[in-house]
C-alpha cells in the first residue's frame, strides 16, 4: 500500500448529532482545526428540532470542508447517522466524533502518521474520559497504549476486544467499504459493539499509538443523558448483554475464537462489575429482574471460557450461576470495586477448601491461596471521626485465608487524593498492630499462620491516623492506600467506609483555619470511604443552603 505525508488531505471526520446544538459546533471545530489533513468534515444531523440543523448550515457556509446531511426521520440511535457518513466520505480515511466530544488537537496527524508510515487499516490512540464540569480525565483502556506497537493481527493482541469504542480510532475508508463493515441501524445502544467486532472479525493491521486522540465528555447532569450513559432502567443492561452477544457471535462466526473468549472475558471483569457496583441504587423488583437476565446470560457462556476469566468477574459469575435468587449483594458490590476486596465471612469447606460461604459452597475460591498477594481482594475498614482539632481515621485490615498473617502487615500510607484533579493533600504512614479476636471454636488447636491454614473469620489488623482535614481546601477528597508486608509486597487499595450510627453524616465543626468546617464523609459508588469538605462560614452555610433546597425540590 502506497504511504502518503500525512500533511494531504485524506481524512473525514464524521460528527453525528442530534438536539445538540449546544456542543455540536464546538465538535466540529475541533475537527476543522485537526488542519490541513483534514479534508472534510461531515456532519449528520439526525432530525434535530432544537436548532442545530441551521446552526450547521451557517458553520458549512463559513468552512468549505464542512459538509452537512440532514436526515429527514430520526433513527433513534448512532449506527445510522454514522453509516451515513461512512456512505458519503469522499477521503481515503475516515474517523468518528460524537457531537458532544471534541478531538483534541493533533489527534489527526498523529493518527495519520502512524497509518500511512506503517500501511495499517485500523490506527487506534488513547481516548481520555472527561468529567463536566470538574474537569477530571480518566483515560479509557490505557493498558493498551501505554507504548505503540503494530499488531499484525488482532489475535495477536486479545486485549483489543476490551476498547470497543469507534472514535478513537482511524479507518481505511476502503477497508470498511471492502468488508462491508457498517452499524447496526435504528434505535440500537451499544452499536459501537457490533461494529468494533465486526472490524475485528475483518483481521485488520492495526497501529497502537499513546498519543491521547479523542476527548469523551461525561456528562452525568445533563437533562438528557447519553444513550450508553442512561442506565436508569433495566433496557438499558437487556442492550448491553444483546450487543455483546453479537460482538462474540460474530468474532466465533470468523473463527476468531480467541478473540471471542477474550471478550467473554470482557463482560465479566468490565460490564458485569460495573452495573453490579450500581445495583444498590436499584429496588427490589429491577435486582430481581437483572439477576434473573445476568444468569441466563451466563448459562450461554462456555464453561471454559467461564473458567478462564480472570478473578473477581469469574467469581462473581459464579455466584450469580449458582443462586437463583440474588444473594449477598453487599458483598458482591465490594468485589466488584476497583480494586476488589473481599469482605467475610471467609468460609471453608470440610476439606478445608476456601468457598464463597455456606450456602453456596460449589463457589469455590482456591486461587486466593496461591494468588499474588499483591492482586489479591484485601478488605480494609474505614472510619473517619471528624473533631475539632484533628480528626481521627481508624482503619481496619482483614485475614484472608491465612495470606495476610502470612505476608506480615508493618505500614499503610495514607493519602487523601483530590476527587477533581487528583492532586495529593494529606499525607501520612501509620503501623499495623494485630487486633485481639475472639476464639476460634471450629479449631481450637493454636497452630502458626500459614496460607494454608484459617486464622480465624474475624483476625484483623489495625491502625489509627490522626488527619488535619482543615489543612485541605474545599471540594471531595478520596482515600488512597498503599499497604505495605514483611515479605515485601506493596498492594495499592482503597479502604470501604463502613456504615454505622453517625458514621457518614455532615458535621461543621469550629477550625482555627478557617473558623468553621463543614466534613461530610461518605461512600463512593463502589463503597470507598471519601470526604467533603467546606471550609469557611460561607462554604458551611452555602452547603446548607443548596442542601435545604434539594430536599423541598427548589433546586
Amino acid at each position: 500500500m502506497e504511504t502518503v505525508p500525512p500533511q494531504r488531505p485524506q481524512v473525514c471526520v464524521v460528527v453525528i448529532g442530534y438536539n445538540d446544538a449546544a456542543h455540536v459546533a464546538e465538535a466540529v471545530h475541533s475537527a476543522l482545526t485537526q488542519g490541513p489533513a483534514v479534508s472534510e468534515v461531515i456532519a449528520v444531523d439526525d432530525c434535530s428540532t432544537d436548532g442545530s440543523p441551521e446552526l450547521l448550515r451557517q458553520l458549512a457556509a463559513a468552512h468549505p470542508r464542512l459538509r452537512v446531511v440532514a436526515r429527514g426521520v430520526n433513527s433513534g440511535g448512532c449506527g445510522t447517522p454514522r453509516n451515513d457518513g461512512i456512505d458519503a466520505g469522499s477521503a481515503p480515511y475516515l474517523m468518528f466524533l460524537d457531537s458532544d466530544d471534541i478531538l483534541p488537537p493533533g489527534a489527526v496527524d498523529a493518527l495519520l502518521t502512524a497509518a500511512t508510515e506503517h500501511a495499517t487499516e485500523v490506527t487506534s490512540g488513547l481516548c481520555v474520559r472527561r468529567e463536566l464540569p470538574s474537569g477530571r480525565e480518566v483515560p479509557w483502556q490505557p493498558e493498551l497504549y501505554d507504548r505503540p506497537a503494530i499488531v499484525r493481527r488482532p489475535a495477536d493482541r486479545p486485549r483489543l476486544v476490551y476498547d470497543t469504542l469507534c472514535v478513537n480510532k482511524l479507518y481505511r475508508t476502503d477497508f470498511l467499504r471492502r468488508h462491508a463493515i457498517r452499524f447496526p441501524d435504528g434505535p440500537v445502544v451499544y452499536e459501537d459493539f457490533v461494529f468494533t467486532a465486526r472490524v475485528l472479525a475483518a483481521a485488520p493491521r492495526i497501529a497502537l499509538i499513546a498519543n491521547p486522540v479523542y476527548v469523551w465528555h461525561v456528562r452525568r447532569s445533563a437533562a438528557r443523558l447519553s444513550l450508553s450513559l442512561d442506565r436508569s432502567g433495566i433496557d438499558n443492561w437487556r442492550a448491553r448483554m444483546d450487543a455483546h452477544r453479537q460482538a462474540v457471535e460474530i468474532l466465533r462466526d470468523a473463527g476468531e475464537k480467541q478473540l471471542a473468549s477474550a471478550a467473554s472475558a470482557k463482560f465479566l471483569e468490565h460490564c458485569l462489575r460495573m452495573y453490579l457496583r450500581e445495583l444498590d441504587a436499584h429496588g427490589p423488583d429491577y435486582q430481581r429482574e437483572w439477576w434473573s437476565l445476568t444468569r441466563a446470560y451466563l448459562e450461554t457462556f462456555d464453561t471454559a471460557d467461564l473458567d478462564r476469566a480472570p478473578a473477581p468477574g469469574r467469581t462473581i459469575g459464579q455466584v450469580l450461576l449458582a443462586s437463583p435468587e440474588p444473594v449477598d449483594l453487599p458483598r458482591l458490590k465490594q468485589l466488584a470495586a476497583r480494586p476488589a476486596r473481599l469482605l467475610p465471612p471467609y468460609a471453608r469447606a470440610a476439606d478445608g477448601t476456601p468457598i464463597w460461604s455456606d450456602a453456596l459452597p460449589e463457589v469455590t475460591l482456591e486461587h486466593l491461596l496461591v494468588r499474588p498477594m499483591r492482586l489479591l481482594p484485601l478488605a480494609v475498614d474505614a472510619e473517619l471521626r471528624p473533631r475539632t482539632r484533628t480528626s481521627v481515621l481508624t482503619l481496619r485490615l482483614h485475614e484472608l485465608y491465612g495470606r495476610v498473617a502470612a505476608a506480615g502487615p508493618t505500614t499503610v500510607d495514607i493519602e487523601l487524593q483530590a476527587r477533581h484533579g487528583g492532586h495529593p493533600g494529606l499525607r501520612s504512614t501509620a503501623t499495623w498492630s494485630a487486633a485481639p479476636t475472639e476464639p476460634n471454636t471450629q479449631n481450637t488447636t493454636s497452630t502458626p499462620s500459614t496460607p494454608d491454614t484459617p486464622t480465624g473469620p474475624d483476625a484483623t489488623w489495625t491502625a489509627q491516623v490522626p488527619l488535619d482535614l482543615g489543612a485541605l481546601t474545599s471540594g471531595a477528597w478520596h482515600l488512597r492506600l498503599k499497604l505495605r508486608f514483611a515479605d515485601g509486597t506493596v498492594r495499592d487499595s482503597t479502604a470501604r467506609a463502613v456504615p454505622g450510627p453517625g458514621l457518614l453524616r455532615r458535621r461543621a465543626l469550629p477550625n482555627l483555619h478557617h473558623g468553621a468546617l463543614l466534613v461530610h464523609p461518605y461512600a463512593t459508588n463502589s463503597g470507598n470511604l471519601a470526604v467533603r469538605l467546606a471550609p469557611g462560614m460561607r462554604g458551611v452555610v452555602g452547603v446548607l443552603r443548596r442542601r435545604a433546597r434539594r430536599l423541598l425540590g427548589t433546586g
